[in-house]
């Protein structure tokens, strides 16, 4: 086993330094320059998300697994038979309630609150 692990060892200096000596050495400008898909970077990629596109980025990881157990039991259809689809028929059930209870508490809102920003603007204008 030692011998295994010094010889990967080995063969991963040897390609470190192989890579070192023959690659290529150039410093232009724009050598150390992030790239993008050629479009030159402007501004910080430090950008502020409200914790309501967080919150929705959430949810569809959420729907989106439950959608892998729901494609599992698709494949698995005719060996479960009626009480497998029973059980996925309570599981899609159940899954349309959350949405809806979301739905209904505006966890899906992510735009502008346009009530809101309309009941400021006639405050303000008042």
């Amino acid at each position: 086993m030692l011998l295994y692990a010094g010889l990967v060892v080995f063969l991963l200096a040897a390609i470190l330094l192989l890579s070192y000596l023959l690659g290529q050495h150039h410093h232009d400008r724009a050598t150390n320059k992030p790239y993008e898909g050629g479009i030159e970077q402007t501004g910080s990629a430090r950008l502020r998300f409200s914790a309501q596109f967080y919150l929705v980025a959430m949810l569809f990881v959420i729907f989106d697994v439950e959608a892998v157990f729901i494609i599992l039991w698709a494949l698995g259809f005719y060996e479960l038979g009626w009480p497998g689809y029973i059980g996925v028929a309570i599981f899609i059930a159940q899954l349309v309630v959350v949405l809806i209870y979301e739905w209904g508490i505006g966890a899906l809102d992510i735009g502008l609150n346009v009530k809101k920003i309309m009941k400021k603007y006639k405050q303000l204008t008042s």
